[in-house]
């Protein structure tokens, strides 16, 4: 069972349809929307500001999200993806955008809709990534303009089949790998 704790009289709200991996941890002021997904090894640090999550955006295996003591907080819209072993300190990130496997996002950053962070990429502090952006490199810097239409589309699908794989976990699992949503 995941480990959800209180810290300061804060306990964090998980909203309907939500997964949690067995040794995920939810901590202090988070509140999350319905059919996320928080996977294995992932950390949500709500111990020294708040947390925001939209709704049905996963988090991937060993990952964490935390802030700065009375200066940053972290709100995260609808429709994201945050890869595998991502680090997210104080951020805002809006609807659609996809964060890439291994990549930091420092404090004050903001990544806009439909945007994207590749993978392994550094996004320094105070950073804003602008609607439909692709940005990589350490430190990360603007590299072209995605669809934002296809990268809606990119990221709604990403949030369906993690959807879709917390299923497997579930009380009663499909026969096989099959994609049921």
């Amino acid at each position: 069972m995941a480990l959800i704790k209180s810290v300061c009289g804060f306990t964090p709200q998980i909203g309907e349809g939500t997964f949690l991996a067995d040794n995920a941890a939810i901590v202090g002021d988070v509140v999350m929307g319905r059919d996320c997904s928080v996977w294995f090894n992932a950390v949500i640090r709500g111990d020294v500001n708040e947390i925001r999550i939209g709704d049905r955006v996963n988090i991937q295996d060993g990952s964490v999200l935390h802030t700065l003591y009375q200066k940053s907080t972290i709100e995260i819209g609808n429709d994201v993806s945050i890869g595998h072993n991502v680090t997210i300190h104080g951020a805002k990130i809006h609807d659609y955008a996809l964060i890439g496997m291994g990549s930091v996002v420092m404090d004050n950053v903001e990544v806009g809709r439909g945007a994207q962070v590749a993978a392994g990429a550094v996004v320094l502090s105070n950073t804003k990534i602008g609607d439909g952006e692709l940005w990589a490199g350490v430190p990360a810097k603007f590299m072209k303009m995605v669809d934002a239409e296809k990268s809606r589309e990119i990221n709604q699908k990403i949030a369906r089949n993690y959807l879709a794989y917390s299923k497997w976990y579930g009380e009663n699992p499909p026969e096989g790998r099959e994609l049921v949503l």
